[in-house]
């Protein structure tokens, strides 16, 4: 599952990132925040691009909101966890099945946490993707589903699926990963014209073959009534094996 997420571009790296496949920009660019750490549960503001506007940026409240919700969010979100969805099950599931035929989104982020279970106990790893020029940590989209609360008001969910041999020994407990798609199936994954057996295939096969590396970070990032948005908390931690 992923449940903990970082976005620590400044907004004109993103958008030149981006400019080459997407051409995507911050439709309130005054508002973004990077973050070191986003905890789902507190239903912060992830950044999406959706299916209907694939050259705008937009805030989304982590954790999808159907349509029998959008009156009391709070309340949906206190009896449902809908931070991830299972790929295997959108098109089923009835918070999500809607959202996949035609609301469908890109979420961006440049890393995000798992745990890792050694001896009973969980610890954190914090996972990204190098490059030459982000050595830290380069942006890269999951695969997600949105929906509106309100005119320009969105929640979102992030798709996972079964963990590759890299991410089960990290995630060795749920074996789980995020899908972070490839970057030639972004404009694929938000095209209208895809059939269910073709996203089920999309789904399946279009995690990205660029490497990820991941180590372990404080265990301090489940503590409660702490600031976990800074720099200490994807900072590796001595410990044995990294990944």
């Amino acid at each position: 599952m992923c449940y903990s997420t970082s976005l620590r571009k400044k907004r004109e790296q993103i958008e030149q990132r981006l400019l080459s496949n997407l051409g995507a920009t911050f439709e309130y660019p005054l508002e973004y925040n990077p973050y070191y750490h986003l905890n789902g549960f507190t239903h912060g503001n992830l950044y999406i691009i959706k299916m209907d506007e694939p050259e705008s940026i937009y805030p989304a409240s982590w954790g999808l909101v159907p349509g029998w919700g959008v009156h009391d969010p709070e309340s949906f979100w206190k009896k449902s966890n809908t931070l991830n969805a299972r790929s295997e099950g959108i098109f089923e599931k009835p918070s999500f099945k809607d959202s996949a035929e035609d609301k469908r989104c890109l979420i961006l982020a440049d890393g995000f946490f798992e745990p890792h279970h050694e001896n009973g106990v969980s610890i954190p790893y914090f996972c990204y993707q190098p490059s030459i020029e982000f050595p830290e940590g380069d942006l890269f989209l999951f695969a997600g589903l949105y929906n509106e609360l309100d005119d320009e008001l969105f929640t979102t969910t992030i798709l996972t699926v079964e963990a590759n041999p890299f991410f089960a020994e990290i995630h060795n407990k749920r074996k789980r990963m995020p899908l972070v798609l490839a970057d030639d199936l972004y404009e694929d994954w938000l095209d209208d014209g895809l059939n269910q057996p073709q996203l089920n295939e999309l789904m399946a096969y279009g995690f990205t073959a660029n490497e990820f590396k991941a180590h372990p970070v404080t265990r301090d990032l489940y503590k409660k009534g702490i600031d976990t948005n800074t720099p200490e908390f994807v900072t590796p931690v001595d410990k044995g094996t990294l990944f």
